[in-house]
């Protein structure tokens, strides 16, 4: 595992054991250790973490994605941020969380159990570590809403409504749940070393990738290339990536999982690498265009926030300005110059800021960091050149399994109910065509 617990106070070595991660997970004592008793500190932390992150998707990424589409299709846009956040609340409820951390009496590396569907046994008094476990729970929902919610920016534009709902709950539970487990819930990727802090491979790398592959099945949008399609107003762009900047400090100083001093560094982390990245997006794009743009700037934050995610728990205020820098000039070049040459419809970046930024990120994290906090032996600084190859293992299985899945999703669903508007829906606006809605 990597999330600091206060289940127990070992190690935060990602090569835990299953046994290890079961126990942690379900806020159960190891032996020898008291057991845990609440902590009101930690509780209003996490409680405030979560409403943080929950804020990311409503109204965050809705303002950040409905501002960068056109005005015909804003409300659709907003939309979909909505109804992917109530879609995965259930979802997990019912499933996500127990697939996701629970092993029903085994530890299987490769996806929980079944014992917590409809959160069976979640009690008021039930804890994982000093924090009581329907807060855990609901902070980890935070995740599983953001992670899919994230890769409608890919088909922005063209998916039929019905088809996203199908997808993402499909998606929420094929996909995201193994990744989750295989990272935060005592998997394999856990005992292999990988070190993910608070989502470079469970929520980054596993959107992105699945947005690249919406995007490639789905084709490009109608007049792609020829007709304007310049954002309809970047102020709600502006508000939404705001408001995604001050929520990412519940995303990484929460997976502390308490009021310490890890989250206190990944605070602290987190803001170094965002604005870096900001600055590094907005000079080489004025390098290159001859000009600054506010879209520029907004995307080279999220690149930085994006990046920082896997190693803010990990890494010291130089590596996070590190992070920062490399990845605000990558996701630039990956958005802005790869994208064109190669000819994919991204609509809004998904996986040009969230898939490049995430893998960067993953990668960096095993340059930078330190013994001291990642609890194993670092990384390439701190003379563990073999962290590096971890986090490439564990970014590569993620890709291949997110990639094969989303595409057989797909390919189910448009065999059988369709993924994509007709054209002239879609020439029209999603926003009257598909809810009977416009903005004046």
């Amino acid at each position: 595992m990597t999330r600091r617990t206060a289940a127990c106070r070992l190690s935060l070595r990602a090569a835990a054991s299953a046994s290890f991660g079961a126990l942690a997970f379900s806020g159960v004592a190891l032996a020898g250790d008291a057991a845990p008793a609440l902590d009101a500190g930690d509780t209003a932390w996490m409680l405030t973490a979560t409403a943080l992150v929950i804020m990311m998707t409503i109204p965050g990424l809705a303002l950040f994605y409905a501002g960068m589409v056109r005005k015909k299709n804003v409300l659709a846009t907003a939309m979909q941020s909505f109804s992917v956040a109530c879609l995965m609340t259930v979802i997990w409820m019912i499933c996500g969380y127990s697939l996701s951390f629970k092993h029903g009496g085994f530890a299987n590396p490769v996806i929980g159990g079944f014992s917590s569907f409809f959160l069976t046994g979640l009690t008021p008094d039930a804890l994982v570590g000093t924090i009581p476990e329907s807060v855990y729970m609901t902070f980890q929902m935070s995740f599983a809403i953001i992670t899919p919610a994230l890769i409608a920016g890919a088909f922005a534009d063209r998916m039929k409504f019905s088809a996203m709902l199908w997808f993402m709950g499909l998606w929420s539970i094929i996909v995201y749940a193994p990744v989750t487990h295989w990272v935060w819930g005592g998997g394999f990727l856990s005992r292999m070393g990988v070190l993910d802090y608070a989502g470079g491979t469970v929520v980054h790398i596993n959107a992105g990738i699945a947005g690249l592959v919406c995007a490639l099945v789905l084709g490009k949008r109608e007049g792609y290339g020829v007709v304007n399609m310049a954002p309809h107003n970047l102020v709600y762009s502006l508000i939404g990536a705001s408001l995604l900047w001050v929520g990412w400090f519940g995303f990484n100083a929460g997976s502390a999982l308490g009021a310490n001093a890890a989250a206190g560094m990944a605070m602290a982390t987190t803001q170094i690498a965002a604005a870096a990245a900001a600055l590094a997006w907005m000079f080489a794009e004025w390098m290159v265009h001859k000009r600054p743009s506010v879209l520029g700037v907004l995307s080279g934050a999220v690149a930085g926030l994006v990046a920082i995610t896997p190693a803010s728990g990990f890494v010291d205020p130089m590596g996070a300005l590190w992070i920062g820098l490399l990845s605000g000039v990558l996701c630039f070049f990956s958005a802005v110059i790869l994208k064109p040459r190669l000819g994919y419809d991204d609509s809004l970046d998904a996986f040009g800021v969230h898939g490049v930024g995430g893998i960067v990120g993953a990668l960096l994290t095993g340059v930078f960091a330190r013994a001291a906090a990642s609890g194993g032996g670092g990384g390439l600084i701190d003379g563990n050149a073999a962290q590096i190859w971890v986090q490439f293992l564990g970014a590569l299985v993620t890709i291949v399994w997110s990639g094969a899945a989303t595409f057989a999703i797909l390919m189910a669903l448009k065999y059988t109910i369709g993924l994509r508007v007709s054209k002239e829906i879609e020439i029209d606006g999603l926003d009257l065509r598909l809810h009977g809605e416009v903005i004046h």
